[in-house]
């Protein structure tokens, strides 16, 4: 699936609902929420929290397909090509920062 056809199927859906699209500001605090819960997650597998016993266990790509999922109703809602936008922050990671971080 391209980014393209992932947001075209987003839309598709969303397009099934009385209200497709949260207000943006919602829209922001659900991804800042999905981050913090991969936050949550990264603690756990790399930092000093430690799980409770009771909690479940960790679902980090459950918590990374949240993430792109808003990241895709944030970019219809804009009208932005995620695909686009992905291409030029990788040409300006070729050109512009090509010399910035030590090669292998």
């Amino acid at each position: 699936m391209t980014i393209a056809d992932a947001q075209k199927e987003v839309d598709d859906w969303a397009q099934t609902l009385k209200q497709p699209y949260w207000q943006p500001l919602s829209q922001l605090a659900r991804l800042s929420e999905e981050v913090g819960e991969l936050s949550r997650v990264y603690n756990h597998k790399y930092g000093d929290k430690i799980k409770k016993p009771t909690e479940e266990p960790d679902d980090m790509d459950g918590e990374m397909g949240d993430i792109l999922f808003d990241l895709i109703c944030m970019a219809n809602t804009e009208g932005i090509d995620l695909e686009s936008a992905l291409l030029k922050v990788l040409n300006k990671a070729k050109t512009r920062d090509k010399d910035r971080f030590e090669k292998k």
